[in-house]
């Protein structure tokens, strides 16, 4: 370990949460069942994608009630929740029911545009507003002043025999400070920094002052700091797609490799209009993946990961590779697992 970087603090993983259309409740099972396995592995955290219309999670805060019910210790999150699909008053009141349902352990990560494939999807998510709606930074301040506990409307009070109050319920006590926005730009690590949220910053950046995806990281790691009220303590979670092979069979061997050699190409140069920039994904051995994590600008800049999980593996594979991030690679990193709850 680099004597320049702190040990690894808290280690987590991400899940798109794939299922066949055909049988869609096989595929939320084994997403409940990944987190209860990352619990018992010791993981800090578990973090579930958010997917419209397509086969994998829609609904990350429904699953996440789920698994309130089936975990007692790991922090689970969204990673992240697109708020041009949600109301920001709704939203608000879902999470802070899933956050009192887990006892306080839920980490929203959110983030602001309008849909994907907008146009084609307009009119039936907004048949009547879609011109007006704002799909701005406004939308979440919006969100946050509800989680946070500011008024909803100027009215509270008895109307026959129904309370009524001006404020979101449940409130979630502490929620608001676990708020994070997933942000790939340098203007968003700014907003986020200002308002006072945590940061994702995911395998994907936006190519804006270099073509170096860890530079690129880097630079919106310390803008969000230094912006932020609490300077570098500020919480920052890095996701990266990190396959380690220690206990891997031949056959995943070559599967993870193909895997990636296949999405390399993407990693060469900025895509799109939006000049993405995508990072390569680190498949090997855990010793071999850790240096190269230890070489990472950004990432000796963070104390908290959460490793992403490839989209199309198989259940076993995914039990191999959460294995080997635990008791291989996480160690390799300085990281410890979290204590086994009494329930365990």
């Amino acid at each position: 370990m680099p004597e320049s970087s702190e040990p690894l603090r808290k280690l987590g993983f991400l899940t798109i949460g794939l299922f066949d259309a055909a049988d869609p409740r096989r595929g939320h099972e084994s997403t409940l069942e990944v987190i209860e396995l990352g619990e018992r592995l010791g993981f800090d955290s578990a973090w579930v994608r958010h997917r419209h219309l397509q086969f994998g999670i829609s609904s990350p805060v429904a699953v996440l009630a789920a698994a309130t019910q089936r975990t007692s210790r790991i922090e689970l999150g969204t990673a992240v929740i697109p708020l041009g699909w949600e109301n920001p008053l709704r939203i608000a009141e879902d999470l802070a029911t899933v956050d009192i349902l887990s006892g306080g352990r839920l980490n929203p990560g959110v983030s602001v545009g309008p849909p994907m494939h907008w146009e084609q999807v307009k009119d039936a998510l907004y048949p009547e507003t879609a011109e007006a709606e704002d799909f701005s930074y406004d939308r979440l301040e919006r969100l946050l002043g509800f989680v946070r506990g500011e008024p909803a409307t100027d009215f509270s009070g008895t109307t026959g025999f129904e309370v009524f109050s001006d404020r979101v319920q449940p409130h979630a006590p502490g929620l608001g400070a676990r708020m994070w926005y997933g942000g790939a730009s340098l203007r968003s690590a700014q907003w986020a920094g200002e308002h006072g949220m945590n940061f994702l910053t995911s395998s994907v950046v936006k190519a804006e002052e270099s073509e170096d995806f860890a530079e690129i990281q880097l630079a919106h790691i310390r803008t969000f700091r230094a912006y932020h009220p609490e300077g570098t303590r500020a919480r920052v979670s890095q996701g990266l797609v990190v396959i380690p092979t220690d206990s891997a069979s031949p056959e995943q061997r070559a599967k993870y490799e193909e895997y990636a050699r296949a999405r390399t190409p993407r990693t060469a140069t900025p895509q799109g209009p939006a000049r993405m920039m995508f990072a390569a994904d680190l498949v090997g051995p855990s010793a071999q993946i850790a240096e190269r994590l230890w070489a990472h600008a950004a990432f000796r800049e963070i104390d908290e990961v959460a490793f992403a999980l490839p989209f199309t593996f198989e259940h076993a594979d995914y039990v191999q590779i959460l294995t080997d991030i635990a008791t291989r690679l996480g160690p390799a990193l300085g990281w410890r697992p979290a204590p086994a709850s009494p329930a365990a």
